[in-house]
């Protein structure tokens, strides 16, 4: 009873006086707008790596033509590196929100730099296809990280009774658009144009920066205030820095092509190469920080080991855009009880299960806390990595019965279920545990150092493409599940450790 009337007392507190759900009327805005955005996200990345293949020699038999052409491992290179890009932008999106524009601004920008982005890939052409890939990449990281601080604006601290269920409400958001998208924007593109489907993500990103700019009202104040203004000094060092590095970057790569030397491999490597360092260098910078109070340090100790889970955890989730959508549009039967359907459909697995799952571990957790069994945060992130090794030992039988001739779908809906279940226990959790552990100085970076886990997953991932590593080999796939059900060994017996550093962060 004393929760239920702490959280109506706080729901009181939104700036417009409504509520959502229970919750501040201002999620409502958030949601809308996140489920938009995200419908555009996975739309023109359930056709990104068919697109790639598209017209060579590892494109299923009678595929639509008209894409790159490109081997099965520089597709996935270039997927891994994109999505990896994505998320490596959320750290600068953080900053920007912390230190230049505030949250609601960089929301705002970051909305129209996507609706540029899927437009320029609606414009047939490699120069016009990687433009849109990188302003792609570039809004989605100032909006990502901006977007799930200003759900944390919402709440009256960590220990706001209703802060973690806000989150999952908000991610709920993410599966709707990640859910409809495949159907709408994946069986355009993949069926009949490329270029048609990409606009239309174009389309969901205008919808969601509409429903942005007209509920901004209900948000918080906070959300446009600038934590840390950088100073008129540090401004100039910056701005100084940054022209140096992009003149130098400029020249190295004007000699390149001059030279006549340049392939995608001087992107893609230094690319790569870059996201598995600065995720390093970041978490570096701040733990060393002696701006840092003793707690704080405490916890960004206990956080490294959620990172690491995380980024391995990732390496292997994001795979079911690769890796698996090629199993699926080459290896699996395209109809189910006389029904046919496009491969990109398999695409919205993982938001239907989130959909029809998140609801019943929300109950569990509960119904677990009650009786004072509920696993903590590091048990249920070494459950996720258990889970998502568990997948890919699935997925090496499918591959055996293959061969060259194609399986059940519901061998791949098996594997995305077991995905989705990890998935619950860890990044649900991750963003909640990241706003309670962030130090104060870092609020909006912290939320962008949690997306740098899924970074240097899909760097990792990458990196062995670009090695010529065949992903869909039977002894890699199982070499990445050992490694994660290991990994989630390492967590759960190192729990009580991580649990004193957390201090009172449960």
């Amino acid at each position: 009873m004393a929760s239920t009337t702490r959280a109506a007392d706080l729901a009181s507190t939104s700036p417009s006086g409504k509520t959502f759900l229970g919750h501040p009327r201002g999620l409502a805005t958030l949601f809308m707008t996140e489920m938009w955005e995200r419908f555009s996200y996975y739309g023109m990345r359930a056709l990104l790596i068919y697109y790639l293949v598209s017209g060579g020699a590892d494109a299923a038999a009678g595929s639509q033509g008209g894409g790159l052409a490109m081997k099965a491992t520089m597709a996935t290179a270039i997927y891994s590196v994109y999505v990896s890009m994505v998320y490596l932008m959320a750290y600068p999106g953080g900053w920007f929100g912390d230190r230049v524009w505030g949250a609601r601004k960089t929301v705002t920008v970051a909305g129209f730099v996507i609706m540029a982005g899927h437009l320029a890939l609606a414009v047939p052409g490699q120069a016009a296809f990687f433009t849109g890939l990188l302003l792609v990449a570039l809004g989605s990281g100032l909006l990502k990280a901006n977007i799930s601080t200003m759900v944390g604006h919402l709440y009256d601290g960590p220990e706001d009774p209703r802060r973690d269920g806000g989150f999952t409400v908000f991610y709920m958001s993410i599966n709707l658009g990640a859910f409809a998208a495949p159907f709408i924007i994946g069986t355009v593109g993949k069926e009949y144009n490329w270029h048609l489907g990409f606009a239309l993500a174009a389309v969901g990103m205008g919808l969601g920066l509409l429903q942005f700019l007209l509920g901004t009202r209900h948000l918080s104040p906070k959300s446009s205030l600038v934590p840390n203004p950088l100073v008129p000094a540090e401004r100039k060092s910056l701005l100084l820095k940054a022209g140096a590095a992009v003149l130098a970057i400029a020249v190295f790569y004007g000699a390149v092509v001059a030279l006549g030397v340049y392939t995608l491999n001087w992107a893609l490597v230094p690319l790569t190469v870059a996201g598995l360092l600065i995720p390093i260098v970041v978490l570096t910078r701040i733990k060393r920080d002696k701006e840092l109070s003793a707690g704080e340090q405490s916890k960004m100790s206990a956080y490294i080991w959620f990172f690491a889970a995380a980024a391995i955890f990732w390496m292997i989730y994001d795979q079911g855009g690769s890796t698996l959508s090629l199993f699926a549009d080459k290896n699996t039967a395209d109809t189910l009880l006389g029904f046919g359907f496009s491969a990109t459909w398999y695409q919205s697995l993982n938001p239907l299960f989130v959909m029809a799952l998140a609801p019943v571990f929300a109950w569990l957790w509960l119904w677990l806390s009650r009786r004072n069994k509920e696993p903590n945060t590091i048990v249920k992130f070494a459950m996720g990595l258990v889970l998502i090794g568990a997948s890919f030992f699935v997925f090496i039988v499918p591959m055996n019965m293959a061969g060259d001739g194609k399986v059940s779908p519901m061998w791949l809906v098996s594997i995305y279920m077991i995905q989705t279940i990890g998935e619950l226990c860890l990044s649900p959790v991750g963003l909640s545990v990241t706003t309670k552990m962030a130090p104060q100085k870092y609020a909006s970076q912290m939320m962008g150092v949690w997306f740098l886990a899924v970074t240097a997953g899909d760097c990792t991932t990458s990196l062995l493409s670009l090695a010529g590593v065949n992903l869909d080999g039977t002894g890699i796939i199982a070499l990445q599940a050992a490694l994660a059900t290991l990994a989630g060994g390492a967590v759960y017996m190192g729990r009580k450790r991580v649990q004193a550093l957390m201090g009172g962060v449960h």
